[in-house]
């Protein structure tokens, strides 16, 4: 598991943690979520 550094999350306003595209290029792998800053492509 990747550990998670102040630079790899916010919370938005709604108070959700959202992961930023540093994190994602880190995990190394894209979950197929639609995750909002995905590097990989998959954020339709």
């Amino acid at each position: 598991m990747v550990e998670l550094d102040s630079e790899d999350y916010y919370f938005n306003g709604e108070g959700l943690m959202v992961f930023t595209d540093k994190y994602l290029k880190k995990r190394g792998y894209c979950c197929e979520s639609s995750c909002k800053h995905c590097p990989y492509g998959f954020n339709d």
